[in-house]
């Protein structure tokens, strides 16, 4: 199963990002494989619009299975919840510790959007 994770950097140890749509990029953590690809997001950190949309549409593409970020927007959170992507909120620090709270089941799922679109 491959997680998807929002952060700034290209390793384990990279900040995680709590934002979404803007996310620099996305770490996508297969679990079966215990390695990653990282997917840059670079076409959405200065989008007039539509960056959450094109980030869920991104990821879904990915085959990520779940989402672990920060916080999600209404139109972003509409994509993946069609997508059937499991999506779960987090505030950790770097990417590792975001995936050592994800392998823990420490993490709340979340059913809905938690901000306003164009939220920064």
């Amino acid at each position: 199963m491959k997680v998807a994770f929002t952060t700034s950097g290209a390793t384990l140890e990279a900040p995680f990002d709590t934002r979404f749509g803007r996310a620099a990029r996305f770490i996508i953590f297969d679990l079966d494989q215990n390695s990653f690809t990282v997917l840059d997001n670079d076409q959405n950190l200065n989008a007039a619009q539509g960056a959450g949309i094109q980030s869920a549409q991104h990821v879904a593409a990915s085959g990520a299975e779940c989402l672990v970020t920060g916080h999600l927007g209404p139109k972003a959170a509409k994509v993946l919840f069609a997508a059937g992507i499991k999506t779960y909120q987090c505030d950790a620090n770097t990417v590792g510790e975001a995936l050592a709270l994800y392998r823990s089941k420490a993490l709340k799922l979340m059913h809905d959007a938690d901000v306003e679109g164009h939220w920064v």
